[in-house]
C-alpha cells in the first residue's frame, strides 16, 4: 500500500479496474491486465463475503494492490474486508465529519481506532496491515460543501468522487465526464478540498478519454471502467460487427 500512497503523493496517476461480477478469475484477469490497483465492489456489486475473500487472494497472486468498496460506513463490514487481507477500503457516502471519522477509526486498531484485532489472512499477506488505505468518498451535494472539513480528518489517504450518484443528488442527470458545468463545479470543489488538505484524489472515468480529462484538474486514482461495462461494450462491438458482415436475419 506504500507504493500507492507513495504515487498519490508524488502526484503520479493509477490505474484501477472495478470488479463487480462475483468471479475470482475476472479478478486476476484485472490483476494481470496492466492496472495498478484492483477494487471489489461490494456495494453495488454482485458480491458477497465468501467471493470476495477468493477475489482477493486471485488480486494477491496478481502482485498489485487491491481494495475492496464496502457496502456501508458500517465498522463490522470494514474489519471483514481488512481481516480477509484488502489492502484498503473505499467508504461510499461520507457526508460528515463524524462520518470520516467513523471510517478512518474503523480501518485502524487502538488506540487510534476501533478496529478488532483478528487479521485472520491480513498479517499473512500484507506487511502493512496495521495501515491500510482509508478512501472516503464524497457523493453528494451536502457533502461537497463540507468537503475541506471532512478531508480534514487525519488518516484519510484519499476521497474518490461518485460522479453519478453527485450528479443525481444535484438533480442532474448522470454522467462520467460531467458534461453540466454545474456537475463539473461540484466535482471542481472536492479537489481543491483535497488539495488543501493534502490528500490524493479519485473518480470514476469510465474511458481513458475521460480519465485524462480528470488527471489533468488533479485526480491520480482513475478507475477505468467496470468489468461489468468491458463485457457489455465489447460484447455490443463483436455482435453489431457481426450482424453488418453476415447477412440475413441472425
Amino acid at each position: 500500500m506504500s507504493s500507492l500512497r507513495e504515487r498519490w503523493t508524488a502526484g503520479k496517476a493509477t490505474f484501477g479496474a472495478w470488479c463487480t461480477i462475483p468471479s475470482s478469475w475476472t479478478a486476476e484477469v484485472a490483476a494481470r491486465s496492466g492496472h495498478d490497483w484492483v477494487c471489489i465492489d461490494t456495494q453495488h456489486g454482485l458480491i458477497g463475503y465468501d467471493v470476495m475473500l477468493p477475489m482477493l487472494q486471485a488480486i494477491s497472486a496478481g502482485g498489485i494492490p487491491s481494495l475492496v468498496r464496502v457496502p456501508w460506513n458500517e465498522p463490522g463490514s470494514i474489519m471483514k474486508a481488512l481481516d480477509a487481507g484488502a489492502g484498503g477500503i473505499i467508504v461510499p457516502m461520507v457526508n460528515s465529519v463524524g462520518e470520516a471519522k467513523m471510517a478512518v477509526a474503523a480501518c485502524r486498531y487502538p488506540p487510534t481506532g476501533i478496529r478488532s484485532m483478528g487479521p485472520i489472512r491480513a498479517r499473512a499477506v500484507d506487511s502493512e496491515w496495521r495501515q491500510p488505505i482509508c478512501v472516503v468518498m464524497i457523493e453528494t451535494v451536502e457533502a461537497v460543501a463540507r468537503a475541506r472539513e471532512i478531508l480534514a480528518v487525519p488518516g484519510i489517504d484519499a476521497v474518490f468522487v461518485g460522479p453519478n450518484d453527485l450528479a443525481v443528488s444535484a438533480g442532474l442527470d448522470s454522467s462520467y465526464e460531467a458534461s453540466d458545468p454545474k456537475h463539473r463545479r461540484l466535482i471542481e470543489e472536492i479537489i481543491e478540498a483535497a488539495r488543501a488538505s493534502g490528500v490524493a484524489a479519485g473518480i470514476m472515468c469510465g474511458s481513458a478519454e475521460v480519465a485524462l480529462q480528470w488527471y489533468r484538474i488533479g485526480f491520480v486514482m482513475l478507475a477505468l471502467q467496470s468489468d461489468t461495462r468491458l463485457l457489455e461494450a465489447a460484447s455490443g462491438r463483436i455482435v453489431a460487427a457481426a450482424r453488418e458482415l453476415i447477412p440475413g436475419d441472425v
